[in-house]
């Protein structure tokens, strides 16, 4: 086959065509749905943009035909999918060592040679440092080798972890670069709560330096122009500006437009590059790509006219001359917008981005131009992959465009196709429908992602840089569910299984949040494990709750640290301080002021800081043991509070959805300077998850464990596997059902028997879709042999046909062929004009009622003619139609069997219907020829053994053991009455067993 293979890096897609198609294509490699066939081709683009086709089918729901999925061919399709992928890889094994060599050092060229520099920035003296006013003998030799990395690649990033001293980091390195006029006018953003604080760390570090920290209220709009002017006429050693007055400063439209028409000049190619392709191309690549010109059409035509009535008093980025940007708390821009052709795929974020971030962007463009290199800015942050792997990308698009650019990563999509895997999970609905749920789970290549990553990274733990801070001591806090919450969870179970919203004490779903019930269900859950007056106001409190546990636990460390004045933070992203409403904050606070006598004036919640004048009160009170627990969320407590001097405990209500979240929460105690717990605790602070049996608490927290453990595993390169599972749980669609109702039973065993009859179900419907197809093949093999024997037969005939014709033929003088035509009630010397009248009449008057009717000879074959007969309107119409039939029992045509009105013409059709024999050989000769190739690979297909049989069949071992083992785990007494109320046994307290979730 002749193949055309177009890729367009724009959009990272593919347009595949072959002229002709054997029965790979069309068979082997091919599914048939209930509407059209998926050939082999259609199957390998799909597999190589990482896609699979929505198929649909057509079902009567009620009196009305609807169309809904079809999951089984949908799943056949990925397996199919699969089978390519398989038998490119075996096609690839079988050639020569050269070809592979080849493919090999250039992938290693491409992907596989980046090396983590070591930096070694021990020589360096940093003049002007004022080592004694910031209380330090000297920099870490951390912050020292981040500076130097920096200095030298003009940007990086810094991943070190919370409380490793990145503020000295971004101080140093910005007043270096200027010192060194590697930049000649840096700025440095943070978070409004850090800003304060790395503004105090620049002047005592460098008393000199000239630095612009312009205050919330020279940022007024009537104030802000005149501080864009400062900045743009006035030569700083650095600028320090919060995100939020980062993102006031107007972008100039100039770069936005240069970087807006290169990307239109780029689609604009494509799109004729497509065209030319006419039907060649799918029609929905050719419309994304349209609409994508026209919506950059509309932004460069807004651009347009900001440039052409733009004030002259206004000053943008690009004008301000700023030369390197240190970004503190990065992942705060990590909503970077990007463009997918992936839809249904759980966990890929926003693709529409954040202006916040946008502006970024520009203004790291607008550095990079400047300079004609990657970076030109500094990222620093504890959590530069706050939840998933596919927000390294977008790390790259801000740093790395040329390096991208050199791996031919030109998109998402091209990134996504190189280093994830997208899955596709099945299992049974509550309906027992099979439910295909897509997500980007699987990173690959993830050694050469890692290179990539710490070829511009300084990676630093805490251990790693040796910093004296406390340990961390886990606590599971396990707590049985009160009676409330035990009735609740039945009534939860029962709303996952039929989406009865009433038994939630809720109106109907709407066919909305009927597709959310999973995400409605994970929320309740959460609830309900926080409090139940979180749901209802009707429900009481409980000595069991998880505010009356944790109010116990805090005055229990209350009064352990109370000579030392230890502090304590209590965490909960629900039921925060609300002072109008019900809430559980001021609800523990309730409890320890009444029941346990601690002083009200001690407990205080963040949100109550309204200015950062209180803020700044509420941290010094910590510090100073006047206040001794404060409560807040993880956005408002979780970052730029430094109050850990006396901290000895932090309590997690609940868990956040990102190993991030939860490592900024415990950063709050686990930092240099906790002298309460380097001197009376051992060096640890204990950290106390709160988790309600039967609820969702201890599942998602070891799945935030895991999550961690990958990400830490990858920015240190020590992953030592080329595949890693990011786990299926995410706070946009919740769970999936048969694993809720599993957990929320409060049997472990139960979970696992979800997850393999999971896995039995996916297998058990491949096997299914593989016995169909399976079966089809076997019985085109059939039809196949069947038509093979009959081509033989009619080629053997028609050859002896053509044989004998050769031996009898006849030809005048000049060659040609004389057409000796022989009929029934004409003279043997009729001539040509009588023999043409005689066939004419035949034509308009005989009758043969549908049978073949003898009227002569020619070269001692027979003549036929058979009337046949037809209705058109109420009306018989009879046409007649002329044969010749061979001594192989096979009857000739030319022109359909109708004789031309032309008395020579008419004449001449026999011997047309026998010159074509030898064209009808070559056809039949072809035929055959292409049905022996085919046999073989249909043969194969029909000998396929399920590979997967094996797998299957220990997996429902598995299954019946399990099962065995919860029916001999049942009492006689719950065999004949059903499950009782499990007792309430007294709470325990024990160190945290980090369990495997597959």
């Amino acid at each position: 086959q002749y193949n055309r293979n177009l890729h367009t890096e724009n959009t990272d897609d593919f347009s595949i065509n072959c002229d002709t198609k054997n029965i790979r294509i069309t068979e082997k490699y091919a599914i048939k749905s209930q509407s059209r066939t998926y050939d082999g081709i259609t199957l390998l683009k799909h597999g190589l943009v990482n896609t699979t086709p929505d198929i649909t089918k057509k079902v009567m729901h009620g009196d009305q035909e609807i169309k809904v999925r079809d999951m089984e061919a949908i799943q056949m399709a990925n397996t199919k999918i699969d089978e390519i992928r398989k038998a490119f890889c075996e096609w690839l094994y079988a050639q020569n060592d050269e070809f592979k060599k080849r493919l090999t050092d250039k992938y290693n060229d491409t992907f596989n040679c980046f090396v983590r520099p070591q930096y070694d920035g021990s020589y360096q003296n940093f003049p002007g440092l004022d080592r004694k006013a910031l209380g330090i003998e000297d920099l870490y030799s951390s912050q020292k080798d981040a500076v130097w990395m920096i200095k030298l690649n003009g940007g990086a990033i810094c991943d070190h972890e919370v409380g490793a001293g990145k503020t000295l980091i971004m101080c140093t390195a910005a007043q270096e670069m200027k010192r060194l006029e590697l930049a000649h006018k840096p700025m440095i953003i943070g978070l409004k709560a850090n800003v304060h604080e790395i503004a105090e760390t620049y002047r005592k570090a460098y008393p000199h330096a000239k630095i612009l920290y312009p205050g919330k209220e020279d940022f007024t709009p009537q104030k802000r122009l005149r501080i864009f002017g400062e900045i743009k006429n006035n030569n700083w050693d650095c600028i320090i500006l919060t995100h939020d007055q980062f993102g006031m400063i107007p972008q100039s439209p100039e770069m936005q437009k240069e970087i807006l028409q290169a990307e239109l000049d780029s689609v604009e190619e494509n799109l004729e590059s497509l065209q030319s392709q006419g039907k060649e191309i799918s029609r929905a690549m050719l419309k994304g790509v349209i609409i994508r010109k026209q919506n950059l059409e509309v932004k460069l035509k807004t651009l347009q006219h900001d440039i052409e009535n733009r004030k002259d008093d206004v000053v943008d980025f690009k004008m301000m001359g700023i030369d390197h940007l240190l970004v503190d708390e990065s992942h705060r821009f990590k909503n970077l917008m990007f463009n997918t052709r992936h839809d249904r795929v759980a966990g890929l974020g926003n693709m529409q981005g954040s202006q916040k971030a946008l502006n970024l962007l520009f203004a790291i463009r607008t550095i990079q131009e400047r300079s004609g290199k990657d970076l030109g800015a500094t990222f620093l942050s504890g959590t530069t992959i706050s939840n998933s792997l596919t927000e390294l990308y977008l790390l790259f698009k801000y740093l790395r465009p040329q390096a991208l650019e050199k791996q031919g990563i030109n998109c998402f999509d091209a990134w996504a196709a190189i280093y994830a895997r997208k899955t596709t999970d099945y299992e049974f609905s509550v309906a027992n429908n099979i439910v295909q749920k897509e997500r980007f789970r699987y990173f690959i290549k993830v050694p050469e992602l890692a290179q990539f990553y710490t070829e511009i990274t300084d990676y630093r733990t805490a251990k790693d840089i040796g910093i004296d801070r406390p340990q961390k001591n886990e606590i599971l806090h396990n707590i049985p569910p009160t009676p409330q919450q035990e009735i609740f969870i039945q009534k939860l179970m029962e709303f996952a299984k039929t989406g009865d919203a009433t038994l939630l004490g809720r109106s109907k779903l709407s066919p909305s949040e009927e597709k959310a019930k999973m995400l409605i269900a994970t929320d309740y859950a959460r609830k309900m494990s926080l409090d139940m007056r979180m749901i209802s106001q009707k429900y009481d409190d409980h000595p069991d709750s998880k505010a009356s546990h944790c109010a116990v636990k805090l005055a229990e460390y209350y009064s352990r640290f109370n000579a030392q004045k230890g502090t304590q933070f209590v965490f909960s992203d629900l039921g925060t301080y609300k002072q109008t409403e019900w809430n559980v904050y001021s609800e523990i606070k309730r409890k320890l002021v009444e029941d346990h006598g601690i002083p009200a004036h001690e407990i205080r919640f963040i949100q109550e800081a309204k200015t950062d004048k209180m803020r700044k009160e509420f941290i010094s009170a910590m510090n100073e043991g006047k206040i001794r627990i404060l409560f807040g969320s993880t956005d408002m407590l979780g970052t730029g509070v430094n109050a850990q001097k006396r901290a000895v405990a932090v309590h997690h209500l609940d868990t956040p959805w990102r190993p991030s979240d939860l490592a900024q929460r415990d950063g709050r105690a686990i930092r240099k300077g906790n002298e309460i717990a380097k001197f009376f605790a051992d060096n640890k602070v204990d950290i106390i998850i709160y988790a309600v049996e039967k609820s969702l608490d201890s599942y998602k927290f070891n799945l935030l464990h895991n999550k961690q453990l990958f990400i830490d595993q990858l920015k240190n390169n020590s992953l030592g596997k080329r595949t890693i599972d990011e786990g299926g749980m995410d706070e946009k669609s919740g769970m999936n059902f048969s694993e809720y109702v599993a957990i929320l039973s409060g049997n472990t065993d139960l979970l696992e028997k979800a997850k393999l009859e999971k896995k039995i179900t996916s297998l058990e419907s491949e096997r299914q879709a593989f016995n169909r197809s399976k079966s089809m093949s076997r019985y085109k093999l059939e039809n196949s042999t069947a038509t093979l024997e009959s081509a033989k037969s009619l080629m053997e005939r028609m050859s002896i046909d053509w044989q004998n014709i050769e031996k009898r033929i006849q030809k005048n003088k000049d060659g040609t062929i004389l057409n000796p035509v022989k009929l029934i009630g004409l003279l043997p010397d009729a001539d040509i004009k009588q023999i043409g009248q005689k066939l004419n009449l035949l034509a308009d008057k005989a009758r043969t009622e549908g049978q073949y009717e003898d009227i002569g000879t020619l070269y001692g074959f027979t003549l036929l003619v058979k009337t046949e007969a037809s209705q058109k309107e109420g009306i018989t119409i009879r046409d007649n139609r002329f044969f010749i039939l061979g001594e192989g029992n096979i009857k000739y045509t030319f022109n359909n069997g109708q004789i031309a009105n032309d008395p020579k013409l008419a004449s001449m059709n026999f011997l047309n219907a026998l010159e074509k024999l030898p064209g009808l050989i070559r056809q039949e000769q072809k035929k055959i020829s292409e049905i022996e190739k085919d046999i073989p690979v249909l043969e194969e297909v029909v000998n396929t053994v399920w590979t997967k049989e094996n797998a299957l069949g220990e997996l429902k071992n598995e299954l019946a053991a399990l099962e065995r083992e919860i029916q001999l785990s049942i009492t006689p007494e719950q065999q004949v009455q059903g499950p009782e109320q499990k007792p309430q046994e007294d709470q325990t307290s024990q160190p945290l067993q980090k369990v495997k979730i597959s």
